[in-house]
């Protein structure tokens, strides 16, 4: 059963990251403009932070099980629209949807995973969903290029809508019914989502997640161009990211993830954060590849010890009546973050090496002030005892 939650995970992921080579050029070939086609590629993002509020609320009164089975079957028809498109407005409508029902995969899967998991070990668990992750991302966007290069771009969304119908059929008959209590009230006004960001460990949990994704999106944006300003061939930026996807794989499926339930996940957490600020400062002094790869070795050692620890923070912070909305909101941050650190580099039109340290000044600060905050509250708590 876990083994098959960790596909469902996969494929959740894959759907997005095999996305991400092939929507530009999409968009270029219908005749959108430069700026058309950045509305474009962010729009997925956008909508998918509705999509992952929206599921949080559905998660919590009708289980994660109904929700993946309805996020699967009309993301699969959605994917078939983009064989149809013609026009760049139409593609843009497209992706507004694909973002929306595609946000309800991911907090539907973690959910799930997380309420099959004993609380002694959600951190190993996270850790563990982690290198579903990490595999999505090493595949998926070589899936999308080649497939893409070598038939059709509709081929790309062809396979993905197919393999979603099936996981969906197999959902329906593996996943066991939750049984959700008849008197569980979900309040869906926007005080609830107020509620529980105002939980200290989850607010922390959340801004960690904004952080994370912050840096993904300057890191995407960036080091493209830091690779072509060295004359690299773009094929290097493929390989760099995925050099730190592989690298936080590891950490995730070896004995080191033991280490996410050793110790507490907040100091993971802060141990994470500091790590992918110090990369950033190297990656904008980096003047070569053998140092940009040593770079993208520490990013990725950072990404795993944060990842896993922001996710089990929630865990552990919620039950199963609140779970779905907090994953929920979780993975909206997750989408912000992306659509905020791509942009905000984009609009302040920076160097790589600019965005690389408002990167890391983000992730430091955020890891200052949080580390003062636990340090005050230990210390209190030491002299009420």
């Amino acid at each position: 059963m876990k083994q098959f939650i960790l596909i469902i995970v996969l494929i959740s992921f894959f759907d997005m990251f095999s996305q991400l080579p092939i929507m530009s050029p999409f968009a270029k070939s219908l005749g959108a403009s430069p700026a058309f086609i950045g509305l474009i590629v962010g729009m997925y993002s956008f909508s998918n932070m509705f999509g992952n509020i929206l599921a949080g609320y559905w998660i919590d009164k009708q289980g994660g099980k109904k929700v993946l089975l309805f996020g699967f079957s009309l993301t699969a028809a959605i994917l078939l629209l983009y064989t149809i498109v013609s026009t760049p407005g139409q593609l843009m409508a497209v992706r507004f949807f694909h973002g929306l029902f595609s946000g309800f995969l991911v907090p539907a899967a973690f959910t799930v995973l997380a309420n099959r998991e004993t609380e002694s070990k959600q951190g190993k668990s996270m850790a563990i969903s982690g290198v579903a992750v990490g595999i999505s991302a090493i595949i998926g966007p070589a899936f999308g290029g080649i497939v893409a290069s070598k038939y059709n771009i509709e081929w790309v969304f062809l396979i993905i809508a197919f393999l979603m119908l099936l996981i969906a059929v197999c959902s329906a008959i593996i996943l066991p019914n939750t049984a959700i209590s008849k008197s569980r009230k979900v309040e869906s006004s926007f005080k609830t989502l107020l509620s529980i960001m105002k939980t200290p460990i989850l607010a922390f949990s959340f801004i960690g997640a904004f952080s994370l994704m912050f840096a993904q999106g300057v890191l995407a944006y960036m080091l493209p161009l830091q690779v072509e300003s060295l004359n690299y061939g773009t094929h290097y930026s493929g390989m760099l990211l995925s050099t730190f996807g592989i690298t936080a794989i590891l950490i995730f499926g070896l004995p080191t993830n033991r280490i996410f339930d050793k110790y507490q996940h907040h100091y993971t957490m802060l141990l994470g954060m500091s790590i992918i600020g110090f990369a950033l400062i190297l990656l904008s002094l980096a003047a070569s590849l053998p140092y940009l790869f040593i770079c993208m070795i520490l990013y990725g050692a950072g990404f795993a010890c944060l990842f896993p620890s922001i996710s089990a923070m929630l865990v552990e912070q919620t039950d199963e009546e609140t779970r779905g909305r907090a994953f929920g909101l979780f993975y909206a941050f997750f989408s912000l973050g992306v659509v905020a650190g791509s942009s905000l580099t984009g609009i302040l039109s920076v160097s790589f090496g600019t965005g690389f340290i408002i990167a890391a000044c983000l992730l430091i600060a955020n890891c200052i002030w949080m580390f003062i905050y636990f340090k005050r509250k230990a210390a209190l708590h030491e002299r009420m005892e």
